[in-house]
């Protein structure tokens, strides 16, 4: 057997025995799309269109995400956990993005430049329609899209077995 098909059977294996869970995986991703479009549409308005530094508009726009999610997680995704207060669970999630922020900018920071580099160096492979500014801008928004997939792995398992606990 094939190494990738023996890998897709333990996938495919792993996600039947834990059909609740990977629902809640699925839901979290969800979640974690509408909060990755607040993050990247107000990360945009806020640096490339008001020109705002980096830092902080990852700031702002990571927070407003961050409270869209803890919305919507709350009420969609773990709607049995009420066993904690509201407000545990808000201090709890946000302590957990905090992280996830802090890794989110470190890789933004990390790879911004290297990013950048490649649409760049892809580029000369096109029609003179990219750019200095667009190249730029497709350059972070790839480094955002490669944090934003590494610290959806960091927050779904964390708040999954700190925040969201006392679900079955």
């Amino acid at each position: 057997m094939r190494k990738g098909s023996t890998l897709t059977a333990r996938l495919l294996d792993f996600i039947r025995a834990n059909r609740k869970e990977t629902g809640r995986f699925v839901k979290f991703s969800i979640v974690g799309t509408i909060g990755a479009a607040v993050d990247f549409g107000i990360l945009y308005l806020l640096h490339a269109v008001l020109g705002l530094h980096i830092v902080l508009a990852n700031t702002c726009s990571f927070t407003s995400a961050v409270l869209s999610n803890f919305t919507w997680n709350r009420y969609w995704t773990y709607p049995d956990s009420r066993s904690k207060p509201v407000r545990t669970q808000l201090v709890q999630f946000f302590a957990v993005n905090v992280i996830g922020w802090g890794i989110n900018t470190g890789i933004l920071l990390l790879l911004r430049f290297p990013c950048v580099s490649l649409v760049a160096g892809l580029s000369r492979h096109l029609p003179d329609i990219l750019e200095t500014g667009l190249i730029y801008k497709l350059g972070y928004n790839l480094a955002k899209a490669i944090a934003t997939v590494v610290v959806l792995f960091w927050n779904f398992f964390v708040n999954r077995y700190w925040t969201y606990s006392d679900v079955d």
